[in-house]
């Protein structure tokens, strides 16, 4: 029960995404609801309530807003992260997936793989910065926080 059951991202007021950011969208969220681990721990020696859990990502007032549902739709708890810590990460995402994109046109296999190793370990390294952000207000694993960086950045990206 300790996982996310649906994920909305409020993308009001943001430019249209372009058809790669779309696709990575897509692809994070269908990995991210397929496997995912996410956990809220107990807090003032209250029990967590119970999950699974539903997430709602927004950008405002130049923060990343989480809400945390039950699935039912009980509001859990809302956390607001300040952007600074993933500004140059998402710049650095972005830069590099640009790279891979363009890449994937005209370059020869070997050079593209090269590409994508590095745009994997910026993404783990964003994935990490979500994890250490989220210390002591939710747990997840790695693959979790990969994916929930990705929207980050679809939300950045358009912010």
């Amino acid at each position: 029960m300790n996982r996310i059951c649906q994920i909305e991202i409020d993308d009001s007021g943001l430019p249209a995404p372009t058809p790669e950011v779309e696709q990575e969208r897509k692809v994070a969220i269908f990995d991210l609801l397929e496997d995912n681990s996410f956990t809220l721990p107990a807090k003032d020696g209250r029990q967590a309530p119970d999950g699974p859990y539903r997430l709602a990502l927004a950008i405002r007032e130049r923060r990343l807003v989480i809400d945390v549902a039950q699935e039912s739709g009980a509001e859990v708890v809302q956390f607001q992260l300040s952007l600074g810590p993933f500004r140059q990460v998402v710049k650095d995402y972005y830069q590099i997936c640009d790279s891979y994109f363009d890449a994937v046109k005209r370059l020869p296999p070997s050079q593209i793989e090269a590409i994508d190793m590095a745009r994997r370990g910026i993404h783990n390294e964003g994935a990490r910065i979500l994890q250490e952000r989220m210390d002591g207000k939710a747990e997840m694993d790695i693959d979790t926080a990969r994916r929930l960086f990705t929207l980050i950045c679809v939300l950045h990206f358009g912010g």
